[in-house]
């Protein structure tokens, strides 16, 4: 991989944005992880965890533990949604790569370094994913699987075609993609990947899925047959979006990415 250090003034190497909404359980464990990880890494780096509104000790939590952890920061946010809290952690970050993970660390942080490489080759969105071959998935409940199948049947025909798993809370972006693709995201829930994904596909950006080890956690905040509804519904409106017209005020952005995007 490779490891060119960029200036203070260019920021750090990777951001990891980590989505946050009442995880004062799992928090610190989690950042825990991450941090060791870092830390044995030959890059600079930074963790911004964006707090979504929540009412518990989530942000105090990270705030007391940031105090003597450089390069750990929180953004604190009313609560408006998951795809809100990432936007603005991406946009917020400051990293040559921003990768945004789910609080709960279902896929094991030892493998963002599949992600990196590929980046660092030139791919500006790549994507982790539970169907590409040679992922494996552990723990997961049949119904919510065929669940998830069900709504990216719907992804493929309505926004995304070819994308087995847009789902997948681990994904990874250049800075210039991420900065071009983030400011043009209107939805706030879930379904905020499938729009950027739909967006990159828009501008013409290679996305990549990589397969992942992905670990099934009970205390999801999904709830499967009520959300895969709202988030159908939410594939019409990017179309909706897009036919209006909606999308068109990143395009100066969005050609900036074209102009400095590697060859894959």
């Amino acid at each position: 991989m490779e490891n060119a250090e960029p200036t203070a003034e260019e920021g750090p190497f990777l951001s990891i944005v980590i989505p946050a909404y009442n995880e004062e359980r799992r928090i610190l464990k989690t950042l825990e992880r991450v941090l060791a990880f870092l830390k044995a890494q030959p890059y600079t780096w930074e963790v911004l965890v964006v707090d979504d509104g929540s009412t518990d000790s989530t942000a105090g939590q990270v705030e007391e533990l940031a105090r003597g952890e450089q390069g750990l920061r929180v953004l604190r946010l009313g609560h408006q949604g998951k795809g809100w809290a990432v936007k603005q952690g991406m946009l917020d970050a400051r990293g040559r790569f921003r990768f945004f993970c789910d609080a709960d660390l279902a896929m094991p942080i030892d493998q963002l370094p599949r992600f990196l490489e590929r980046c660092t080759a030139g791919v500006p969105v790549v994507i982790g994913s539970r169907e590409a071959p040679g992922a494996r998935r552990f723990g997961e409940p049949l119904p919510r699987h065929w669940m998830g199948r069900i709504f990216n049947g719907l992804v493929r025909l309505l926004a995304v075609p070819g994308i087995m798993d847009t789902q997948c809370g681990f994904k990874c972006f250049s800075s210039e993609s991420a900065e071009a693709l983030f400011p043009a995201q209107r939805l706030k829930g879930f379904s905020f990947d499938v729009e950027v994904l739909f967006l990159a596909r828009q501008l013409g950006l290679p996305v990549e899925e990589i397969p992942i080890d992905w670990y099934h956690n009970p205390n999801s905040k999904v709830i499967p047959w009520r959300d895969v509804w709202v988030m159908s519904r939410d594939l019409l409106r990017i179309r909706l979006l897009h036919r209006r017209g909606r999308y068109l005020g990143s395009l100066e952005g969005m050609t900036k990415v074209k102009k400095r995007q590697h060859k894959v």
